[in-house]
């Protein structure tokens, strides 16, 4: 009796396991429960081991002429621009056109306060550790924002008369920090800084589709951004969001395709020498860092970890109706990419995903 019973309790288990769906349809699941069809949505690309194991696209790109969002849509990616900046930074960094240890005084020598100038170092900008206090709106009101550039929202920064805390303590999210970044990318070139990336980062990647904002532009080819209001989208990109002309915090707009293509050029060091690129992905560590919360960013990028020590690079993107996630795990060949044209549980999903992939992430900070 035992031999029969016991084959019985493995046709089961068989079985059991057969009905466990592989991981693109527990992907698509996830997508098709939060993106309807005819609704605001949503691209998404991962790979695992190296090689794309799912990408897909869902619901609509614009809610006028109801185009289907694909793969190769363009959407906002928000404050990954920022990833650009810093890349497009160091590339002139390494051809000694400029360098993260010169003062801000250097390159803005009108600041109020030339104390302050000479305080802040150009890496304090890149590890978002300046302690430059955020004043636009003290300066500036929400209709001159929604068509102020990179140089209209800095001016406001040259005014402040103190800093939030002394530059390499500690961390404070900031998106004049990037502004200037671009400015300084365009003051040793003498070129539009869009023009410098495209050249640096867009071509070397095959990012041949992918656009910087430049005032309006891009106006057309792009996805919009949408926000629900009482049971309504209502479109919040340029024109009903403030800022979003500021190109420098988040002015690059990418598909999931080419974003990928981005991450291995990165890796295959097709944008920035290794070396460079491995310091830029490193912790950095200031002497006088003095918050409770250890330090947890590089040139840009977010480093967090996986729960068996593995190294996670991460930043998301928000603007207006727009929200993205870019994560990358290369000692796996794990990335993960998604491009939404509307709020969706941002974090709630990238968790979702690398449970399905069979990875645990440790928590970390993540931009709101």
């Amino acid at each position: 009796m035992i031999r029969p019973i016991a084959c019985t309790l493995l046709a089961i288990l068989a079985c059991s396991c057969s009905k466990k769906k592989a991981l693109p349809a527990q992907i698509d699941e996830l997508f098709v429960n939060e993106f309807k069809p005819n609704e605001p949505g949503a691209a998404v690309l991962v790979m695992s081991n190296g090689k794309v194991i799912f990408e897909k696209g869902y619901g609509i790109a614009d809610i006028d002429t109801k185009e289907r969002v694909t793969t190769e849509t363009l959407f906002n990616v928000g404050s990954i621009t920022k990833t650009f900046v810093a890349n497009t930074f160091i590339i002139l960094a390494d051809e000694k056109k400029v360098s993260v240890n010169d003062s801000l005084a250097q390159y803005f020598p009108g600041f109020k306060k030339p104390k302050i100038a000479n305080q802040v170092k150009l890496h304090h900008l890149l590890t978002h550790t300046s302690g430059l206090p955020d004043n636009r709106r003290v300066f500036l009101d929400a209709p001159f924002l929604i068509t102020a550039k990179d140089q209209d929202n800095w001016n406001p920064i040259e005014l402040n008369d103190s800093l939030l805390f002394e530059p390499g303590t500690r961390f404070e999210y900031s998106n004049p920090a990037f502004n200037g970044l671009a400015l300084i990318i365009e003051k040793v070139t003498n070129r539009k800084w869009q023009d410098v990336v495209t050249e640096k980062i867009f071509r070397p990647a095959g990012m041949s589709t992918s656009k910087i904002t430049d005032g309006a532009y891009p106006e057309k080819g792009v996805a919009h951004g949408y926000i629900n209001v009482l049971g309504e989208f209502t479109e919040r990109d340029y024109g009903e969001e403030p800022t979003f002309a500021a190109a420098g915090n988040g002015g690059v707009w990418s598909s999931v395709k080419e974003l990928m293509n981005y991450e291995m050029a990165l890796q295959k060091g097709e944008i920035l020498k290794k070396d460079l690129l491995a310091h830029s992905r490193s912790i950095m560590h200031y002497s006088n860092w003095a918050d409770s919360v250890p330090p947890f960013i590089g040139y840009s990028w977010f480093i967090g970890q996986t729960n068996d020590g593995t190294k996670m690079i991460s930043h998301t993107g928000t603007q207006g109706g727009f929200h993205a996630d870019y994560v990358s795990i290369p000692e796996k060949g794990v990335f993960y990419v998604v491009l939404s044209a509307r709020p969706f549980p941002r974090q709630e999903f990238r968790e979702k995903i690398f449970d399905i992939l069979g990875i645990e992430l440790q928590k970390h900070y993540t931009p709101k």
